[in-house]
């Protein structure tokens, strides 16, 4: 059959996903610096502003389990170019907003097309390389290297666009993206194949409310206290729309999220160390980038370009090397190595001092992090993956991505407490944020050590194969 050869358009293809997988971890950290300058426009209150990052985030991961199964069901390539679609055009409402409610709409349907989009893009990359492990592995490479790059990239870029343009164009600035990804689609990507079966909606509105609940829990637990009415409200209603949606996947016949496809070898176990890969991570950047402006002084544009060494870092290791590491020690021990060297990366962080040097504090233990990301993305993803069946991928690979994007949301927001907590014992200054700092690093620093313990216990070790070299 002619879809079970290679295609010959597979590496041209694979930019374009990544491209893809750039723009949307570009907009999860691009708004960031230009917080301030939308709160003076927009008369945003402190507590408000944070759900201009939260919109994108809740609706990004409270919708992945239903843009992986839509991808499976639909086709991935129609459902990443509707995702695009979407994407765009809440790209210029956002960047045409003039009132606080018209922005977080966009925000929020920036956080659905990615949830089409995420899902989608991942299925296609694992169908065009599943016939060669070496391929698949090289392709990851530049998978990861091109999530490492939007996020680190978001930070400059905000940081360019606010000081030398305005705060609109760091939505704006994907409406030629997405229109350029669109025109490209129909001659790169092929169509993709369509599995038979119903949505299953009222699943996905039960696990959507669960996420979003936990996570609106999660976020405003800090505001209010961990142990108001409020948030123990809104967890119970987590946890029994959680129940609920677990109930309903055993009983359904055609449900949103098969509980038999925890069966697969590595899948549990993958997406545990993908949540727990994001605790670390997401809180790293963060606190790192607050440790630059707020402790040693650096402006924004400063901060953006202080943390491009450890994306250069990633994206090196991961294009150059990563295939090559998995292919000869297998996935375990990448990953088991790679979470090792984050977490040395932050125990170094959480001893940070308040007048540090960057060249001295900052670079090195950076370096490390960024090799332990290097080490530890792809493996992850891939044991989350590999054994889903190929009727399935779609609904893997969104549920891989709902792991690792809950797991930031939740890991950040624990560690912001946790930071928060210890600065008000400490006082307000700004000389005393460092001990908050410091906590969230060593917090973020324990999620790193269990998930390579979880490592360790849970993921099953697969023989190396010999890396065949890419012509």
């Amino acid at each position: 059959m002619e879809l079970s050869r290679p295609d010959p358009k597979r590496w041209l293809a694979l930019a374009l996903l990544c491209a893809a997988q750039f723009i949307v971890i570009l907009d999860t950290s691009i708004i960031g610096v230009a917080l301030p300058a939308i709160q003076t426009q927009l008369g945003f209150s402190p507590g408000g502003l944070s759900w201009i990052f939260n919109a994108y985030v809740i609706a990004f991961g409270g919708l992945l389990l239903l843009g992986g199964r839509l991808s499976d069901l639909f086709g991935a390539r129609r459902i990443f170019s509707t995702g695009f679609v979407i994407l765009t055009a809440a790209s210029l409402l956002a960047g045409l907003a003039n009132s606080q409610e018209l922005l977080l709409a966009g925000r929020a349907f920036q956080g659905v097309g990615a949830a089409l989009i995420a899902p989608a893009a991942l299925t296609i990359v694992m169908r065009l390389f599943a016939h060669n492990g070496a391929e698949l592995g090289k392709a990851f490479g530049f998978w990861g290297a091109a999530a490492a790059a939007g996020g680190s990239a978001g930070v400059f870029l905000g940081g360019v666009i606010t000081e030398w343009l305005a705060w609109p164009w760091t939505f704006l600035i994907n409406v030629p993206l997405g229109l350029l990804v669109l025109a490209l689609v129909p001659t790169v990507l092929r169509k993709s194949p369509r599995s038979t079966g119903r949505v299953d909606w009222f699943g996905a509105i039960t696990v959507t409310g669960a996420l979003v609940t936990l996570v609106y829990a999660i976020v405003t637990a800090e505001a209010v206290g961990w142990a108001s009415a409020q948030i123990l409200i809104l967890l119970a209603v987590a946890a029994i729309l959680l129940v609920i949606f677990l109930v309903i996947q055993a009983a359904r016949r055609e449900p949103l999220l098969p509980l038999s496809i925890f069966k697969a070898p590595n899948l549990a176990a993958g997406n545990l160390v993908m949540g727990l890969l994001g605790a670390a991570w997401i809180p790293l950047w963060f606190f790192l980038n607050l440790y630059l402006q707020q402790i040693l002084g650096l402006s924004a544009l400063s901060s953006g370009l202080a943390l491009l060494p450890m994306t250069v870092m990633i994206m090196v290791v991961m294009v150059g090397f990563s295939g090559r590491l998995i292919g000869r020690f297998g996935p375990r021990a990448n990953l088991t190595v790679g979470l090792l060297l984050m977490g040395a990366a932050l125990l170094l962080f959480a001893n940070l001092p308040t007048d540090g040097s960057f060249w001295v504090n900052v670079l090195p233990a950076s370096l490390l992090a960024a090799l332990g990301m290097a080490l530890a993305y792809i493996p992850a993803t891939m044991s989350g993956m590999s054994g889903a069946k190929a009727e399935e991928t779609g609904l893997a690979s969104g549920l891989i991505n709902t792991t690792y994007q809950i797991g930031s949301a939740v890991g950040l927001a624990v560690m912001v407490a946790l930071a928060a907590s210890v600065a008000t014992h400490a006082g307000a200054e700004t000389g005393e944020l460092l001990p908050g700092f410091q906590t969230a690093f060593f917090g973020a620093a324990v999620a790193a050590f269990l998930g390579a313990a979880a490592t360790v216990v849970f993921v099953r070790g697969s023989a190396p194969q010999r890396e065949v070299p890419v012509g």
